[in-house]
């Protein structure tokens, strides 16, 4: 929770904050579940700008961490420097609304959406949250070349560029498959039977 007592309520007041917060766990990771995020524990470095106007105080900073995760081509385990910038509008409770011309429906989808002072104090977590997984690569790579895993057997082909396996053309694979199961003997029966054929064909 942060406190915006110091600043005050007069439109145009200005506090520069900087903090180093822990990253939250599970449910309330800072990244992508499963994939890649700021781990639990670690630190996370803030630069804040509160702003007051007559609504509430606008919030405007930048965090800065390690993420971790793996890499999605070779699953490998990765780390890279994320930085998030955020800007949100907190409240007051009491803000005159008065003003606002939107239709009453439009209010209540509004008013949800807002994020409100609770006695002079916010807490930026879902903010920054929100913030830290925009900055996050989706489809995290530990390069941007990186080739990946072979496909039929699953070794990391960075690891040996010249992995290769025979390619084999399905349409022949059964044809292979019948002539692996016929005897050198059993073609040279087969032969003769033609033969005899033939000839009885020629008389």
């Amino acid at each position: 929770m942060f406190d915006t007592h110091e600043l005050g309520r007069r439109p145009g007041a200005l506090q520069r904050l900087t903090r180093s917060i822990e990253a939250p766990g599970s449910p309330d990771v800072l990244g992508i579940d499963g994939v890649i995020g700021v781990p639990e524990g670690a630190p996370v470095e803030l630069e804040i700008r509160l702003e007051s106007v007559m609504e509430g105080v606008l919030v405007t900073g930048t965090a800065r961490a390690s993420a971790e995760g793996e890499c999605v081509r070779c699953l490998e385990p990765l780390k890279l420097e994320v930085e998030a910038d955020f800007q949100e509008m907190f409240s007051y409770p009491d803000a005159d609304d008065r003003g606002r011309t939107a239709e009453p429906a439009d209010d209540a989808e509004d008013d949800e959406d807002r994020l409100y002072l609770e006695d002079g104090l916010f807490d930026l977590e879902p903010v920054l949250r929100d913030a830290v997984v925009l900055a996050l690569p989706m489809q995290p790579v530990c390069r941007d070349d990186c080739p990946g895993l072979c496909s039929q057997c699953g070794a990391r082909l960075a690891d040996d560029p010249e992995h290769h396996h025979d390619a084999l053309d399905i349409r022949w694979a059964a044809l292979q498959g019948l002539a692996g199961t016929i005897q050198d003997g059993e073609k040279d029966d087969v032969s003769g039977a033609e033969a005899g054929v033939d000839e009885k064909q020629e008389k």
